[in-house]
């Protein structure tokens, strides 16, 4: 946390360890009125990660495999070939472990007021991505009664309502977290959406401003009598940003105070961690958000764990698939939205992979080397080209093979705030 606003650290302070409980387990399935949320996991939204490359990625991970990570390539071919012939993609969200995912957080106000090519590139999405949600942020009920309607049109299953960000230039637009200090705001805010749409509306909120001011229980009692389908906790204040532990006793609070589906989300690293949530809160589902990008696998971990009482840790050569195939991912991405206009492109490939080399080689013995290596390479080539040194040093059986993918020389952006 700095001292300007709340930026994510990819270390939990002082993470508690949890045993696998031996009963209990993340359900198998909840259901958001209309939308079938199985398993019972969802990615969280978050901005600057949650895009549609990576949450293809997500849902694409129970490929990454030590027999069928080399397949990844060539499934991403075969899913945008079906996509132009309207043929559903094959790959589920029951498959990949991943129930429900989620846009980054965007901005009412933007999204009612940019062009349509703008839209585009915050909006869009791929058949094989649903079920999706579309996560706003504001503070004007009309405005954000607007944007869920372009939400619905644009073909999102659901639409979520964002009170949980605590960065300080979204607070300080009343958006975000900062709503948590005017409840009859949000409540008017709940009834404008909940007339604008059809589709399943859904909040997530943190338990308040700081732990002198906590409302998470009125407030879900509030989005219930507002008609809202489900709530998701994040189990700290404000003030906490993402410092200190989840308070997981809020969750089970509000799970005993109201109805509709309760979605808890906080610390929540391993397997063990999503059991032992539903077990010590009994809520209907469990929301992932920062151990995604470092463990792509963790919501078919979840779901091997579910079916099987075990699950699969990945292996050097797993990982090393798994960040060439998002790489290849970003660059196909680019291609193929290359001739849109500027606002739908999807901008630096070799950037977004710097940014994400942070996440994914956390907790890799080495990785700030290869961290290192990737931050001064400026072209595709050269970024594979470390990753490809890099983990052929650490392959079990030294089958690694390079393929040159396409040239081109790019600049580094500095990585988005990640906030939810």
């Amino acid at each position: 946390m700095s001292g300007r606003g709340f930026t994510v650290n990819k270390d939990w302070d002082n993470p508690v360890e949890h045993a696998m409980p031996a009963e209990t387990r993340v359900p198998a399935e909840v259901r958001l009125r209309t939308v079938l949320v199985r398993p019972a996991t969802v990615l969280a939204p978050m901005a600057g990660v949650t895009d549609t490359v990576f949450r293809r990625f997500i849902r694409h991970a129970s490929l990454f495999s030590r027999d069928q990570g080399t397949e990844i390539r060539e499934q991403i071919s075969e899913d945008r070939d079906r996509e132009s012939t309207g043929v559903d993609a094959p790959v589920t969200n029951a498959q990949s472990g991943c129930g429900l995912i989620m846009t980054e957080f965007t901005s009412a106000d933007g999204l009612a007021r940019m062009r349509e090519t703008k839209r585009r590139r915050y909006l869009t999405f791929y058949d094989d991505e649903h079920p999706i949600g579309a996560q706003l942020f504001g503070s004007n009920a009309e405005t954000l009664a607007e944007a869920a309607r372009i939400v619905e049109e644009t073909g999102f299953d659901t639409v979520d309502l964002n009170l949980g960000c605590p960065a300080k230039r979204v607070v300080g637009c009343n958006g975000g977290s900062g709503l948590l200090r005017d409840l009859p705001k949000i409540g008017e805010i709940f009834k404008a959406i909940r007339k604008a749409v059809t589709i399943p509306f859904t909040v997530k909120f943190r338990m308040g401003w700081n732990n002198s001011q906590i409302v998470c229980v009125e407030l879900a009692r509030m989005a219930e009598a507002e008609g809202l389908n489900a709530v998701a906790l994040h189990a700290r204040t404000r003030e906490q940003g993402y410092s200190g532990q989840a308070q997981w006793q809020w969750i089970a609070a509000v799970k005993q105070a109201v109805k509709i589906p309760v979605i808890g989300n906080g610390d929540v690293r391993t397997p063990e961690d999503a059991a032992a949530m539903v077990a010590d809160t009994g809520c209907d589902a469990v929301m992932i958000g920062r151990a995604a990008p470092a463990n792509p696998w963790i919501f078919r971990q979840i779901a091997q764990y579910t079916a099987t009482g075990s699950y699969e840790r990945a292996t050097n050569l797993d990982r090393y698939r798994m960040i060439r195939a998002y790489f290849e991912m970003l660059l196909a991405e680019t291609e193929a939205t290359k001739d849109l206009p500027r606002d739908a492109r999807l901008g630096d490939p070799v950037g977004k992979m710097k940014q994400f080399a942070t996440w994914f080689t956390h907790g890799v013995p080495g990785g700030a080397k290869l961290r290192a290596s990737i931050y001064h390479s400026r072209t595709g080539p050269d970024v594979l080209g470390e990753v490809e040194r890099f983990f052929a040093a650490r392959s079990e059986d030294g089958d690694i093979a390079f393929v040159e993918p396409s040239d081109g020389a790019m600049d580094f952006r500095e990585a988005a705030l990640v906030c939810d």
